[in-house]
């Protein structure tokens, strides 16, 4: 029978790999906390320029339920969303963060597909931002079109559904499952909007939330072929 013949793997090569992935490792959790702790560049969002265009205020529930009535589609601006939340929303940091922090006001980003609603704090004086990430999703069901709204941006990758973006902390983007700290405060909103959530999204047959806007349509689409399984 032939010897075996064995060899000690080099105590000094298995180090040097532990210490570049310790220090790639530390390098990524800097570079993440400098990003979270840089807020968002707003200035993009309808209304948040002192030099945006402000028309006449409209009540929200009563242009929903107009076109309700009327059985006619209704388009939201994404500065008539903001200046409108900026009247009846009166923001206050509680818990933990209460004695230091403050929440200074929600703002909604509209994009092809999805909305991003962004919440300003600061803390020890300094702005910090988080958002979520909010998907339409209309089903056909046995008792009609079912809406859905998702905490969530899409996936990451084209070819992989998972993960999914969930929003940002700061400029970081990050997955679903990072925000659930604050995902409680992002649920709170729809409760003080009752009717207008109720009217917006559960007595509309189709809604699409598009770059800077948002439509919203009683009628069901005249079109049998409507994808109502497809996110808008």
């Amino acid at each position: 029978m032939a010897d075996a013949s064995y060899h000690r793997f080099p105590g000094g090569c298995l180090g040097r790999i532990l210490v570049q992935v310790l220090v790639a490792g530390t390098i990524g959790f800097v570079l993440a906390l400098f990003f979270i702790a840089m807020p968002q560049d707003l200035r993009d969002i309808g209304g948040y320029l002192p030099t945006s265009k402000v028309k006449p205020a409209r009540n929200i529930k009563a242009v929903l339920s107009d076109a309700i009535e009327g059985g006619y589609a209704v388009t939201l601006t994404e500065t008539e969303i903001n200046q409108w939340l900026g009247r009846e929303l009166v923001v206050k940091q509680g818990g933990m963060l209460s004695g230091m922090a403050t929440l200074d006001r929600v703002w909604v980003r509209l994009e092809d597909g999805r909305a991003e609603v962004v919440m300003v704090r600061r803390i020890l004086g300094r702005p910090f931002t988080v958002s979520t990430y909010l998907k339409v999703v209309q089903l056909e069901g046995p008792k009609g079109v079912k809406t859905e709204v998702q905490l969530q941006g899409g996936s990451f990758f084209d070819d992989l559904p998972q993960p999914v973006q969930g929003g940002r902390y700061g400029k970081l983007l990050v997955p679903q499952g990072f925000l659930l700290l604050v995902t409680p405060a992002f649920r709170k909103l729809p409760e003080l909007f009752h009717d207008e959530i109720h009217l917006g999204f559960e007595e509309m047959a189709r809604i699409s939330i598009e770059k800077g806007r948002l439509v919203l349509n009683p009628r069901e689409s005249s079109s049998a072929a409507l994808d109502l399984a497809q996110p808008f």
